[in-house]
């Protein structure tokens, strides 16, 4: 991975959405719900105030509105704040 992220941002690869709602209707782009959960692809190196808890390979879950969506080699990814996670899994 060539994407490094700085200070205490963490790369996270989100979930894939649900294809499917329980009653086996096939869901539109537009009514699948965005996935609030991933798996930690890289971090930074912390701050002098807030060392790095979370490690690659964690899977997490975070807030709904939270990060910046980027994409980077047809792969779709979040950069977020370490704080803006809320738990590991």
């Amino acid at each position: 991975m060539s994407i490094k992220p700085l200070a205490d941002r963490v790369l996270i690869q989100p979930a894939a959405a649900e294809e499917k709602s329980a009653g086996g209707i096939i869901l539109p782009d537009s009514a699948k719900e965005k996935p609030l959960q991933g798996k930690v692809i890289a971090t930074g190196n912390g701050t002098k105030d807030e060392e790095m808890v979370v490690k690659a390979g964690d899977t997490v879950l975070y807030g709904k509105y939270a990060g910046t969506e980027i994409e980077f080699e047809g792969e779709k990814y979040l950069i977020m704040r370490q704080s803006d996670i809320l738990a590991t899994l």
